[in-house]
């Protein structure tokens, strides 16, 4: 699960797992994704990646895992890094990623 990369930003990762020979449209979603009603919202490539995964973890996934729906999750929420002084001087804008295993059963991660 990552942050919020939007669907262009989602269509990417899935593309370069692809090229390595993995497999993402099974297990792989993006917060932004599930927030934003896509059809409905005019949200481009997406929102905050902060609020979006905050929202998201809090709201549905953390429930999801105490219900059993998923027993172990990859997130890696994402964010810019922004900053009114890079992009008025027409930087580029970094962004963050970090990655976190949240499990149901203790003491196994998912590369245990």
């Amino acid at each position: 699960m990552t942050g919020d990369l939007g669907k262009l930003g989602h269509d990417i990762v899935v593309d370069l797992f692809a090229q390595e020979g993995v497999d993402m449209t099974k297990n792989y979603d993006d917060c932004g994704l599930l927030l934003f009603d896509r059809e409905g919202q005019d949200m481009h490539c997406g929102g905050s990646g902060c609020g979006c995964s905050a929202s998201v973890l809090c709201g549905y996934l953390l429930r999801g895992m105490r219900e059993k729906k998923w027993n172990t999750i990859l997130f890696a929420p994402t964010g810019a890094l922004l900053s009114p002084t890079s992009s008025y001087q027409g930087e580029s804008i970094p962004g963050i990623c970090h990655a976190v295993i949240l499990s149901n059963e203790r003491g196994k991660g998912a590369w245990s």
